[in-house]
């Protein structure tokens, strides 16, 4: 059977070869095709020019790729666009200022652009907890789906969010005192101590509860377990999977 994961995984690192060895050649490659009108080529024009081929490279949400680019854009045209052409020498003051900016203008430019992915790719996963709050609330007032089902969704999303192996539902509160806690605030919090989640990630070979409560009465609980690898879910994160865990409340049968 065709595995479909295990393609993606291993296509990724020919892609990003692929693009860390563009990011290095199409500079390198244009400069050489510059250098042959370099006379009717003003100096703004071939910067210019090489700053789109680094915003290329950064688009693609590699760093090295964005970086690799921006040091063959400034070495590229060191060597074929300022004189003494072909070498590396700088002759003028003005061509060592343009191939000092352009440096500085790539790398910038590559993280600005990373920074651009990193915010989208944030909203994305905002967008996807909002979602998954909104379908387990609207799962609950409806009314006529199972509670067991709701358990399970909740579960699952939960698993998802956090980036734990297993996420199970427990009926009743938390009656070992070693289990950790994790509360509204996404405060994980261990035998009265609160734990730097941020740093030393979830406790692994631990479980961790979030409590599901109907008023002041802790009816159940969801235990948690990352045992394969650490996680280091964010603040909002934990917040989120309460937030979800709170949604089971109505659909449970408090005894």
């Amino acid at each position: 059977m065709f595995d479909d994961g295990a393609h993606l995984a291993s296509a990724a690192p020919r892609w990003r070869t692929a693009a860390r060895l563009g990011a290095v050649l199409l500079p390198v490659a244009t400069c050489a095709v510059l250098a042959t009108v370099r006379d009717q080529v003003t100096a703004a024009t071939g910067v210019l020019v090489l700053v789109l081929w680094v915003v290329g490279a950064a688009a693609t949400g590699d760093r090295v790729a964005g970086l690799l680019a921006a040091v063959a854009a400034g070495a590229s045209y060191d060597f074929f666009l300022t004189q003494p052409y072909l070498s590396f020498n700088v002759a003028k003051s003005d061509d060592i200022e343009a191939t000092v900016l352009l440096v500085l203008i790539s790398v910038a430019v590559t993280e600005v652009a990373l920074w651009g992915r990193r915010q989208q790719a944030g909203a994305s996963r905002r967008s996807g907890y909002l979602d998954g709050v909104l379908g387990a609330a609207r799962a609950v007032a409806e009314g006529d789906v199972p509670g067991t089902t709701v358990v399970d969704v909740v579960a699952r999303q939960i698993t998802e969010v956090l980036d734990v192996d297993s996420c199970r539902y427990v009926a009743g509160p938390v009656l070992d005192r070693r289990v950790a806690v994790l509360d509204h605030d996404g405060v994980l919090t261990r035998g009265g101590h609160a734990v730097d989640v941020d740093r030393v990630g979830l406790p692994s070979d631990e479980y961790v509860a979030i409590l599901v409560r109907s008023g002041a009465r802790t009816i159940g609980h969801f235990l948690l377990t990352a045992t394969d690898h650490m996680t280091y879910p964010s603040r909002e994160q934990r917040r989120v999977a309460v937030l979800l865990a709170d949604q089971v409340a109505g659909a449970v049968q408090v005894r």
